[in-house]
């Protein structure tokens, strides 16, 4: 299995689209979790995130610039009890909603697909950090288009059990840059998380991401044993 550093990967990609990391600290006593957003188009990069008690949203930047915020502006992070989720699209409220009345992370995902950006058909990408009896476990789930088919939807989840500590999981919703934008695929991809701060490790990749495309950041370690948590947020609009 391949492990990389967090800035090696970023830095492999000058356009990864938007992207989920979660994992286990290197002590094994916190949850871990960062997502980010990359734009190329104005309506994209005119965001920012903002902080609603242990949730997080969108926002525009700019009003007067906005276009469409139907795909651009919802809740990226929503905290249910022990869960806490992180998405790149409304399914966050999907997710909370459907899973308030019992139903799994898999079975509430089963009533969404990919976005309805034509060409591209940007992948939903979500993640859940479950804490129970003093451990966590987390999964990941990616909804595409079968190949740039608009007819057809493809659904894998990656669950993780007692996770190794110092490592995480890393999914984002393109390929590389290019037009239209080739969706993620394969397993997400094995990062070393170190044993470092919140401030640290939202500095590393902050900085890791392009100068150019990248437009917002939210890092948060929960504390396993307790649910208390410490978050940051970084954006570029300011």
């Amino acid at each position: 299995m391949k492990v990389s550093t967090i800035a090696n990967e970023l830095n492999s990609l000058a356009y990864h689209g938007r992207g989920i990391i979660i994992g286990k600290s290197a002590d094994g006593k916190k949850a871990v979790t960062a997502y980010f957003i990359m734009g190329r188009s104005v309506n994209s990069r005119n965001r920012v995130f903002c902080l609603e008690g242990d949730a997080m949203r969108t926002k525009a930047f700019d009003e007067s610039k906005m276009v469409d915020p139907h795909l651009i502006i919802y809740y990226p992070v929503r905290v249910l009890g022990n869960k806490t989720i992180v998405t790149n699209g409304d399914q966050t409220d999907t997710i909370y909603e459907l899973m308030d009345r019992q139903m799994t992370f898999e079975q509430a995902l089963r009533t969404r697909e990919f976005e309805d950006d034509k060409p591209n058909f940007t992948p939903r990408i979500s993640g859940i950090i479950h804490r129970e009896n003093g451990d966590m476990n987390y999964a990941f789930s990616i909804l595409k288009s079968a190949e740039g088919d608009d007819s057809s939807c493809e659904r894998f989840t990656y669950a993780y059990s007692n996770p190794v500590a110092g490592r995480a999981k890393f999914i984002h919703t393109y390929a590389c840059d290019g037009n239209p934008l080739p969706s993620f695929e394969g397993e997400p991809k094995t990062l070393e998380l170190p044993n470092v701060s919140i401030d640290e490790l939202t500095d590393l990749i902050w900085t890791n991401l392009n100068e150019d495309n990248k437009v917002s950041l939210f890092v948060r370690y929960i504390d396993i044993a307790t649910g208390e948590s410490e978050t940051r947020v970084v954006n570029k609009n300011k």
